[in-house]
């Protein structure tokens, strides 16, 4: 068999590699049958079969209690987290990608130690606080907290992207008379859009998909994101109204694949630094 494998045309390890592939790509499309027939069937079950076609759990799930209101509080959330994280993630990145210090390396540690935290172990101070400064149901609050424990990971991100960008073109820039802060705004952010494209995106998934925190910090039903609305379609008793889920998850997908598509048309192609510097 190793020796099929490894033979000069490789045929066995094609055929091999490819079969691998099939399976994972069954195994994530099969969820996705399920979620698009689950939908259209008023009596669903775990079972992915050929529904008796109707939209009565769409209908049911679009109404502002089910699904406007919950999406739009995910919306502002998700969309607020990930601008803040950018926005900071960028300034804090700049002096440890331009600059060479003896604390850079340290920093860098220390800031990647961050994302090693469980956040339940921070949520029973963070709520605590979240009391004393009466910021419970507060969606800047969240949107603050949630920035917090994103940051880490952003800086890093952002860090190598920024330095992929030559620092010979700003100092073309500083010949001319720019200010730091002019140079990063003017020269080195649209540089780097792509990566800042995938920063936000990294960002507003992990926020739009966070459960915990807004159970934690959120008590007003009206308040409540769709993470946390969708275990509405779980009953008692183990009773899930699976025709609704499907069809609210569904919808509830919908907002990041449009993000996806945004980021991708409007951040640039992956060759906007292409003839900046002549070698």
């Amino acid at each position: 068999m190793s020796l099929a494998l490894t033979s000069p045309r490789g045929r066995g390890l094609r055929v091999v590699s490819n079969l691998v592939l099939v399976l994972i790509g069954v195994a994530f499309l099969l969820p996705m049958v399920w979620l698009v027939l689950a939908s259209l069937d008023t009596r669903a079950t775990l079972t992915a079969k050929l529904p008796e076609f109707t939209l009565d759990n769409f209908t049911q799930v679009l109404t502002p209690e089910n699904a406007w209101i919950p999406l739009g509080n995910s919306l502002i959330i998700s969309a607020g987290t990930a601008l803040v994280t950018v926005v900071v993630a960028v300034l804090a990145a700049y002096p440890l990608s331009r600059y060479t210090l003896r604390v850079n390396r340290p920093f860098l540690y220390g800031v990647l130690f961050g994302t090693c935290l469980p956040i339940t172990a921070m949520m029973v101070p963070v709520y605590g606080l979240f009391v004393a400064l009466d910021l419970l149901n507060s969606f800047p609050g969240i949107i603050l907290f949630l920035a917090a424990t994103s940051l880490p990971m952003a800086i890093w991100m952002a860090k190598n992207f920024m330095d992929s960008v030559p620092i010979s073109i700003e100092e073309a820039a500083w010949t001319d008379g720019a200010s730091m802060l002019s140079t990063l705004t003017r020269v080195v952010v649209p540089l780097m859009r792509p990566g800042i494209g995938v920063v936000f995106i990294f960002v507003f998934i992990q926020a739009w998909g966070n459960f915990f925190v807004p159970f934690i910090l959120v008590t007003d039903p009206t308040q409540m994101p769709a993470a946390v609305t969708i275990y509405n379609f779980f009953g008692a008793y183990g009773a899930v109204a699976y025709g609704q889920l499907a069809a609210f998850s569904l919808l509830y997908s919908v907002p990041v694949l449009a993000l996806y598509v945004l980021v991708q048309r409007f951040s640039g192609g992956s060759f906007a630094l292409a003839g900046a510097v002549k070698g």
